[in-house]
C-alpha cells in the first residue's frame, strides 16, 4: 500500500508537519510512505499514479496555498488530469500558518477542490475539537489537519505538540482507510 505526501514548506514548519503525517502512516502495517517536497524539483509522476493515497500539504500564505504547491497542481493537467489517473485515490490535506486562524480553512478547501477535480476521495478528520496545546484537533477542523507555528522560531520549536499529533493522526487515518479499501 503506497501513500505519498506532496508538500511545500517555506521555512521548515510545514516540512515538520509532513514528517508527522509520515510518522502516522508508518504506524499502519503494510504502509509504504514517500514524502515529496515540491521545492526539490522533479515530481515522481509514476509514484503518484501508483499511490493508493496522496496527502497534500502547504503553508497558508495570505489565506491560500503556497505558489509552489499551486504550480504543482497546475502541472498535473497534462500528466494526470486529462486521463483522470488519480480517480478513486484517497486524498487529504494539512496546512500551517503563523496565526491561530490565518485563513487555513481556505487552503484546505483549495486542496479538497483540487482532489475533487481529479476524482479523488477526500478524507477529513474524525476528531472532536480538543482544548489546550497538547490536544488533538485543537483547531476544530474536520476537513484536514491545521497547525499554528510560532513565527521567528526554529521549526523544531515553532510547532505546537497537539498540532503535530493531529498531523500524525491524519496520516494514520488515511493509511488505515487505504488498507480497508484494498481489503487489507
Amino acid at each position: 500500500m503506497l501513500i505519498s505526501i506532496v508538500y511545500d514548506s517555506g521555512y521548515g514548519r510545514t516540512a515538520r508537519q509532513a514528517a508527522a503525517v509520515a510518522e502516522g502512516v508508518r504506524q499502519v502495517p503494510g504502509a509504504d510512505v514517500k514524502v515529496i517536497a515540491v521545492a526539490d524539483g522533479s515530481i515522481p509522476w509514476d509514484r503518484l499514479e501508483a499511490s493508493d493515497a496522496i496527502i497534500f500539504g502547504s503553508p497558508t500564505y495570505n489565506g491560500t496555498l503556497s505558489a509552489r504547491l499551486k504550480q504543482f497542481m497546475e502541472e498535473t493537467t497534462g500528466p494526470v488530469w486529462r486521463e483522470l489517473k488519480w480517480r478513486n485515490k484517497l486524498a487529504a490535506g494539512f496546512t500551517t500558518s503563523g496565526a491561530n486562524n490565518g485563513d487555513k480553512l481556505n487552503t484546505l478547501v483549495s486542496m479538497a477542490l483540487f482532489a475533487a477535480q481529479h476524482g479523488m476521495i477526500w478524507v477529513g478528520l474524525d476528531l472532536l475539537p480538543g482544548e489546550g496545546d497538547d490536544a488533538l484537533n485543537r483547531h476544530g477542523s474536520w476537513i484536514g489537519a491545521m497547525a499554528t507555528s510560532l513565527q521567528g522560531e526554529d521549526p523544531e520549536t515553532a510547532m505546537v505538540a497537539g498540532d503535530l499529533k493531529t498531523a500524525s493522526y491524519l496520516g494514520k487515518r488515511v493509511a488505515e482507510l487505504a488498507g480497508r479499501l484494498a481489503g487489507k
